[in-house]
């Protein structure tokens, strides 16, 4: 909490950070990691020359966000391409909008000065070419393939940004990128991508009213990946209206129960095969009710499947590091694919 009294006890940090960040006004260094490794709260203190060579070399180098000397006994770098569907589908099962929101994060633990290189997609076209670059604050497979249900070679990416750290000098011509990665985790990039979308689930909704007192619900997942491929923490939340008294459930998988504080059936399934399909049946009991007709909320689906629904493909990721002189080679690199539900919902 910032407050007068704060400010006073914490005067010598404050003084630090604004020494570190301005110089004769302009702003040279506002990266927390740097800033980090330089500040301290132990008030003003002597700086040797060896300190002053390095926080001098930290603000005015060209590598403001990765200090020197960084040394592993095991040179690792771990790529996760994170995307989220959304999805809204109509009762009969057209699609009205989706989209996937993607994110490529990095873990590096790497010795000296690499220099990385990451290839994407053979083809590529990005619709939105403002590539802005991010704030910097902002496994398991050593096989840079991905296992979607068809191998696309293209992607159409609408718009996508990229951490300060990355070159886009050869990105539009050899759709690769080359950075001096940040110590640790970090997000390397992020897009968006409207097109060739490849949905993992499809649910198939029946709903059959009888009368004002009764309703029969009957629900279809499909899973529309590969066999050799499984989906995991599945979800499937049913509305039901306010005035139900009693639900009967019957479902081929997993575990299904009626919440009635929540208004939903909720069914879970821990995993589920690609190319397979499970089915809820619901007789639902309503207690009379002299109100307006409910209008049903549509039915939402939560998952995680092992690819990237886009076609977001990892061509290659490659190490180079001249000074300590460790190759490509002796690099032990992971890249994964996660692809998860965002408002993923359809129509009932």
């Amino acid at each position: 909490k910032i407050s007068e009294e704060n400010v006073k006890n914490n005067f010598v940090l404050i003084y630090e950070l604004l020494d570190e960040v301005l110089d004769f006004g302009y702003p040279q260094n506002s990266d927390t990691g740097v800033l980090k490794t330089f500040i301290t709260q132990q008030g003003v203190r002597p700086v040797t020359r060896e300190e002053q060579t390095n926080v001098t070399s930290a603000v005015t180098g060209q590598i403001g966000w990765r200090r020197e000397g960084i040394k592993y006994r095991r040179n690792e770098l771990f790529l996760d391409v994170i995307e989220s569907v959304n999805l809204l589908m109509s009762q009969q099962g057209q699609v009205l909008s989706t989209h996937v929101a993607g994110r490529v994060v990095m873990k590096s633990y790497l010795s000296g000065m690499p220099e990385c290189k990451f290839g994407i997609n053979d083809k590529i076209t990005v619709e939105n070419r403002t590539k802005t670059q991010l704030d910097s604050n902002n496994p398991n497979n050593n096989n840079s393939t991905n296992p979607s249900t068809t191998t696309k070679t293209a992607i159409a990416i609408d718009d996508c940004q990229f951490h300060q750290c990355v070159k886009l000098s050869k990105f539009e011509s050899e759709h690769s990128i080359s950075f001096i990665p940040p110590d640790g985790e970090f997000e390397l990039m992020r897009y968006r991508t409207t097109k060739d979308i490849s949905l993992p689930f499809r649910v198939i909704p029946l709903v059959r009213e009888i009368g004002r007192t009764k309703m029969e619900v009957k629900i279809v997942v499909k899973s529309n990946f590969k066999p050799t491929l499984i989906g995991q923490k599945i979800e499937i939340r049913i509305p039901t209206p306010p005035n139900t008294c009693d639900v009967q459930l019957l479902c081929m998988k997993g575990k299904a129960k009626h919440k009635s504080s929540e208004n939903a059936i909720v069914w879970k399934m821990k995993r589920m095969g690609g190319m397979k399909e499970s089915q809820l049946s619901a007789e639902i009991e309503l207690l009379p009710n002299d109100k307006k007709k409910w209008n049903r909320p549509p039915i939402s689906m939560s998952f995680e499947v092992p690819f990237a629904p886009s076609g977001f493909k990892v061509r290659y990721l490659k190490v180079f590091e001249h000074k300590l002189n460790y190759s490509d080679s002796e690099t032990v690199k992971w890249v994964r694919y996660i692809g998860k539900s965002g408002l993923y919902e359809t129509r009932s």
